[in-house]
C-alpha cells in the first residue's frame, strides 16, 4: 500500500495533518487503539516501549488536548520506527481506519521552502526536499515563470537583488505525477550598509536592519514610515501609535502609509516585529503634524529652517565580553545571558556587535585590538563587560578567566586605558557599561599612568556605586544580572544615553532585592544629545567604513550549510548557527535513507584538541543537553546538536568527521560510514585571538609592575538555602560605602547584613579593610596635572 521510499520515512517526519488524524483515531478507547499498539511494540525488541513509558503516555489524557498516541509514536520514532514498520503493525492489528490515515501519496515533500527576509547583496537559499516511488526531479518557479537553472532541491541566488523579491514555489516530479511545495515569499531589503550581518546570518534570531525615521509634516501631507527586519520565516509587522496598535490594512506592512494627515495622527510611532514566538520593536519616533493655517504660506520653509541637524554616527561598534567560567575564582551565570540579550538589542540599533565569552588575558587584549580597528572618526563605540572586577584610584579593572589567585593588576585590563585608545580614534561617543564590582583591591597600590584627553563624549554606566558590589540573580535556570535586567527594558528608547541610564537607575532603585545594596552610578562628560538610536551616516569616511565592515564581517560569517551523501544511499544535512562570536552550533539532520535501513543516525566527532570539547555534550537530541539554552528556539528540530565554544583558541582550520551509523533489517550490527569535513576558521577564529599580545597596544597604555594582590576565595562564600542572589565575594556582609555627593536618585551603598532569604553575587570583589586614597583616575606629571584634574572633575556623577 506504500512505495519503498515512503516506507523508509521515520515517524518524526510524518506531515502534521497526517499525524493529527492518526492520533485522533488511535486515541479512541477501543480494543484497537493506542494501548494495543503499545502492547505490540512492547514485544518488538527494535522499538520496545517500557511499562513506565506507557504510563507516561496514559497520563497525557489528563492534559488539555493531550494525546497518548502522539507520545507513543514519538517514542517509536526515537527508536528508528519508520512508516513501513507502523503500517505492518497496523495491518497486524487490522486497524483499517488508521491505515487510511497513513496511506502515503506518490510523492512526499519532507522539507518545505520557508519565506525569508534578506538584505540585498546577500545569498538567498530556498530548500525543498522530497522522496517518491522513483527518482524525483525539481523545478522552481517565481510566481508563474520558471526560474532558469533551478532543477535542484536548493534554489540559490547569489547575490540577491531587489528584483528577486516575490513568491516562489517548487514543483516535484516523479514519473507521471507531480506535487507542488508550499509558497515561499522572499522580501529583499535595500539597506545601504549591512550593519554587520554576515551573508549567512539568517540562521540566527530576528534582526531589525531598517529603523523608521521621525518626521514633521503638515495637515494634508502624506506620511510614510518604513522599517525592516531580516529572518526566517519572513517577519510579521504591526505598527503602533502612542502604544496602541493601529487597525487598518497598511498598519500590518513594513511600510506604513497615511495618504492624508490630520492633526489626530500626531504622536509616537513604532512597529512590533514578530517571527514565530520571537518579538522585537523598532525605535520609537515622533511624527509631528502642524496645522498649515497656523503657519501660513511659508510654513514648510519655516519648519525646515527651524530643524537643527540631529546627531549621527559614522558607524556603531560594540564589544561585549562576558566572563563566567573562571579557573581560580567563583563561577558566574548571568554574564552569558546578559551578553546574549544585549547583543540582540544592540543589533537592532544597527551596532556591529562582537560578543565573546570566557576570554583569557591575552585574548581580551587582542579582542580590544580588533575592536579598536573598527573605530574611526565619528564612530559610536560601546564596551560592555560582565564578570569579576575591581576599582583602584578611579581606574576600573576587568579580570580575565585565567587570572591567578591572587591576581595582579598586570593580569587584568584597565578600562581607562581602552578609553585613551578610543579617544585617539576621534570617536563620536564612548560608552562604557561595566557590570562588575568596584571594591578596592587593598593589595594593589600601583597607579596606571594614563593620559586622557578632555572630550565631551564619554559616558560611564557602572552597575554599582564606588566601593560596592554588583549582583546577579540566583535561580535554577539562566537569568540576567540586576543591571541588565533593567537595562534591556530601556535600551531601545530614543533618548539621550545619560537620560536612558537615569531611568534605569530609577528602575533599579525600586527593586527590593538590592535596594540599598546596589545603585547604578553614571559618570558623563557628554555635552550633546547623543543617543544609541542615532542614525548611521558614513560621511567622508565611507571607504574606511566599508573596509571596517569587511573586517567585521570576516569574523562573523557562518559556514555554508551542506548536504553529505554516503555510499549507502543516505543523505545528511549539516547546518551551523552562531550563539556568540566565539560559539558555534553544529546540527546534523537525516534527509533520506535506504528503504531497508531501519535505524540511521549521524554524529560529528574528532574535533581539534584546541577546543576542548566534552564528548558527553556532543551530538545530543535537544539543544539544551549540550548547553545551547539561548538559541534553542531558533534551531531546526529533530537533529543532533553540538556546541563548540572558545573558537578564539582555534589555531588551525576546523576539521572534523561526520559519522553515519545505520542498521539494516537483515543484520543486528551497526554499520559505520564516515566522511571528513573542513569548514575553515569559523566566526571569530579567523582573527587568531589566541596569539600572545600581537600588538600590545592595550597593554602598553597601562604599564604596571606585578604586585601582590588578593582575590576572593571560594571557601569564603556565604550561601542561604533560599538564595535569590548568589555570592562571589570574600565577605558575607556588605562593606560600608560612604555617601556619594550627587549620587543618582540619592542612592548610596549602606552597611547591611544579608537578607534572611538572600545572598549576593559580587562580581570579583576584594574586601577593603582600610580606607583608600581619594579617587583620582589619572596621575600625571605636575605640568599637566591641573588639566587632568579639570577633566576628571567634569566626569562627575550625572544629574538628571
Amino acid at each position: 500500500m506504500s512505495d519503498s521510499s515512503d516506507r523508509s520515512l521515520n515517524l518524526h517526519f510524518l506531515k502534521e495533518p497526517v499525524m493529527r488524524k492518526l492520533c485522533e483515531v488511535l486515541d479512541k478507547t477501543n480494543s484497537k487503539g493506542w494501548r494495543k499498539l503499545g502492547e505490540m511494540v512492547g514485544n518488538d525488541r527494535r522499538f520496545r516501549v517500557s511499562s513506565d513509558e506507557m504510563e507516561m503516555c496514559s497520563l497525557k489524557v489528563l492534559e488539555l488536548e493531550g494525546s497518548p498516541s502522539r507520545v507513543l509514536l514519538r517514542l517509536m520514532g526515537d527508536r528508528g520506527c519508520t512508516l513501513g514498520h507502523l503500517v505492518d503493525l497496523l495491518q497486524t492489528m487490522g486497524h483499517t481506519e488508521a491505515l487510511q490515515c497513513v496511506k502515503p501519496p506518490g510523492i512526499q515533500i519532507l522539507i518545505q521552502p520557508q519565506s525569508v527576509a534578506i538584505i540585498v547583496g546577500h545569498n538567498l537559499r530556498l530548500s525543498c526536499y522530497a522522496v517518491g516511488k522513483a527518482g524525483v526531479q525539481f523545478q522552481w518557479f517565481k510566481t508563474k515563470e520558471e526560474v532558469h537553472n533551478s532543477s535542484s532541491p536548493d534554489l540559490v541566488i547569489s547575490p540577491v537583488q531587489l528584483t528577486d523579491a516575490g513568491f516562489y514555489i517548487c514543483r516535484v516530479n516523479c514519473g507521471d505525477s507531480f506535487e507542488f511545495s508550499q509558497w515561499a515569499q522572499v522580501d529583499v531589503l535595500n539597506v545601504a550598509t549591512s550593519y554587520g550581518l554576515g551573508s549567512h546570518s539568517l540562521e540566527g534570531r530576528l534582526k531589525v536592519v531598517i529603523q523608521p525615521q521621525g518626521q514633521r509634516l503638515l495637515v494634508g501631507d502624506s506620511l510614510q514610515l518604513e522599517c525592516g527586519a531580516v529572518g526566517r520565516p519572513i517577519p510579521r509587522y504591526q505598527w503602533h501609535r502612542n502604544g496602541v496598535p493601529l487597525h487598518f490594512p497598511e498598519a500590518s506592512k513594513r511600510r506604513l502609509t497615511i495618504p492624508y494627515l490630520l492633526l489626530e495622527h500626531h504622536g509616537k510611532y513604532r512597529c512590533e516585529i514578530c517571527i514565530n514566538n520571537e518579538r522585537t520593536w523598532t525605535n520609537e519616533v515622533d511624527v509631528l503634524v502642524d496645522d498649515v493655517f497656523a503657519f501660513g504660506a511659508g510654513a514648510s520653509e519655516l519648519i525646515l529652517n527651524s530643524n537643527q541637524e540631529p546627531p549621527y554616527a559614522t558607524d556603531k561598534v560594540a564589544l561585549l565580553i562576558g566572563n563566567l567560567s573562571y579557573r581560580n575564582h567563583p563561577q558566574l551565570k548571568a554574564p552569558m545571558v546578559d551578553v546574549y540579550d544585549l547583543t540582540n538589542l544592540l543589533r537592532q540599533l544597527n551596532f556591529k556587535v562582537v560578543s565573546l565569552l570566557d576570554l583569557t588575558e591575552s585574548e581580551m587584549r587582542n579582542a580590544v585590538d580588533e575592536f579598536l580597528l573598527l573605530l574611526h572618526k565619528g564612530v559610536y563605540g560601546l564596551l560592555y563587560y560582565a564578570g569579576h572586577g575591581y576599582e583602584n584610584y578611579g581606574n576600573s579593572f576587568m579580570v580575565p578567566v585565567d587570572a591567578p589567585n591572587p591576581y595582579h593588576s598586570a593580569n587584568c585590563l584597565c578600562v581607562q586605558s581602552i578609553l585613551k585608545l578610543m579617544q585617539e580614534k576621534e570617536t563620536g561617543l564612548n560608552v562604557f557599561l561595566l557590570d562588575m564590582c568596584r571594591k578596592r583591591n587593598i593589595h594593589d597600590d600601583t597607579t596606571p599612568n594614563i593620559l586622557l584627553r578632555v572630550t565631551a563624549n564619554i559616558v560611564f554606566g557602572y552597575a554599582t556605586c564606588q566601593d560596592a558590589e554588583a549582583f546577579e540573580l540566583s535561580s535554577s535556570g539562566f537569568t540576567n544580572g540586576v543591571f541588565v535586567k533593567f537595562l534591556k527594558k530601556r535600551l531601545l528608547e530614543d533618548e539621550k544615553i545619560t537620560v536612558l541610564l537615569d531611568r534605569v537607575a530609577e528602575d533599579m532603585g525600586q527593586f527590593d532585592a538590592t535596594k540599598g545594596k546596589q545603585a547604578l552610578e553614571i559618570r558623563s562628560s557628554l555635552s550633546e544629545r547623543r543617543a544609541l538610536t542615532d542614525p548611521v551616516l558614513p560621511g567622508d569616511s565611507s571607504d574606511m567604513a566599508l573596509a571596517h565592515n569587511r573586517q567585521w564581517a570576516k569574523a562573523h560569517e557562518l559556514p555554508e550549510s551542506m548536504s553529505l551523501d554516503f555510499d549507502c544511499g543516505a543523505q545528511i544535512k549539516l547546518g551551523f548557527a552562531a550563539e556568540f562570536s566565539n560559539v558555534l552550533v553544529i546540527y546534523t539532520h537525516i534527509v533520506k535513507k535506504p528503504e531497508d535501513m531501519f535505524f540511521c543516525q549521524a554524529h560529528v566527532t574528532n574535533f581539534s584538541p584546541d577546543l576542548d570539547v566534552d564528548p558527553k555534550e556532543m551530538n545530543r537530541e535537544t539543544p539544551e543537553e549540550t548547553g545551547i539554552y539561548l538559541l534553542s528556539s531558533s534551531l531546526p528540530q529533530h537533529c543532533l546538536y553540538t556546541r563548540l565554544s572558545s573558537l578564539q583558541k582555534l589555531r588551525d582550520q576546523l576539521g572534523f568527521t561526520v559519522c553515519l551509523q545505520g542498521s539494516f533489517k537483515a543484520m543486528d550490527e551497526l554499520v559505520d560510514w564516515t566522511t571528513d569535513v573542513n569548514i575553515g576558521k569559523p566566526l571569530i577564529a579567523r582573527l587568531d585571538l589566541y596569539r600572545t599580545m600581537r600588538r600590545n597596544s592595550c597593554l602598553q597604555t597601562c604599564p604596571m609592575p606585578h604586585s601582590p594582590c588578593h582575590s576572593p576565595r571560594a571557601e569564603h562564600l556565604h550561601h542561604h538555602p533560599q538564595d535569590l542572589l548568589s555570592p562571589h565575594c570574600s565577605s558575607p556582609y556588605l562593606d560600608v560605602c560612604e555617601p556619594l555627593q550627587g549620587a543618582v536618585g540619592g542612592s548610596r551603598c549602606v552597611s547591611s547584613t544579608l537578607y534572611d532569604n538572600c545572598s549576593f553575587s559580587r562580581y570579583g570583589c576584594t574586601s577593603s579593610d582600610s580606607p583608600g586614597r581619594a579617587s583620582i583616575p589619572i596621575e600625571t606629571t605636575d605640568d599637566i596635572n591641573e588639566l587632568q584634574t579639570v577633566f576628571i572633575n567634569s566626569l562627575q556623577f550625572h544629574h538628571q
